[in-house]
């Protein structure tokens, strides 16, 4: 498996970035709605953080909150970084990765240590908040930020109830798998 995952990795970091759905979201007043609206306007923050929530069904017990609550956490303090134009290399290929390897995890029914899991959660979502804050307004950060982390929290819980209701079954490993392959689609889209 840790094979499959250096490959994994390298694949998405070597992608294009254009791929992604992320050229300058226009936000006419900054506030709390396009912060709501942005993580559900592009595929690839849609589907990670739905993977996130299939993940931590899958895996259950700390994982259900802890894998939601370091993302959200980690997504916040990199909005702030991206707003205040703090760099983030590779930020693009990185959120794809975040949908190839979330997705893989998921189809692998893999059982990685928490401790493995969160600091790569919390890298995930540092690159997802980043690209929020560089797109999100010159002002208002603070309800703007309110609403993209309300609607990723609600993306992650979709994931979990989603991911519950498929009984951690061969089902679930099959959305995973597709998951993986809708996140390769993007970089070459």
């Amino acid at each position: 498996m840790n094979a499959l995952m250096k490959r994994l990795t390298l694949a998405a970091i070597l992608m294009p970035s254009a791929a992604l759905a992320h050229p300058g979201h226009v936000h006419d007043d900054g506030q709390f709605l396009h912060g709501l609206a942005h993580p559900v306007g592009g595929a690839d923050h849609l589907l990670a953080m739905v993977a996130l929530g299939l993940l931590a069904a899958q895996l259950g017990g700390r994982a259900v909150w802890a894998l939601p609550v370091t993302f959200v956490g980690a997504m916040l303090a990199g909005g702030v970084m991206g707003a205040g134009g703090v760099g983030f290399p590779a930020v693009e290929p990185m959120i794809l990765a975040s949908v190839v390897i979330l997705g893989v995890l998921v189809a692998m029914a893999a059982r990685l240590p928490m401790a493995a899991l969160v600091p790569m959660v919390a890298v995930f979502g540092a690159a997802h908040g980043w690209a929020h804050g560089a797109e999100g307004p010159a002002t208002g950060l603070p309800l703007y930020a309110a609403g993209f982390a309300l609607a990723t929290m609600a993306l992650h819980l979709a994931g979990i109830a989603f991911g519950r209701l498929l009984s951690r079954g061969l089902e679930l490993r099959v959305l995973g798998g597709g998951t993986a392959l809708a996140g390769i689609a993007l970089a070459v889209a």
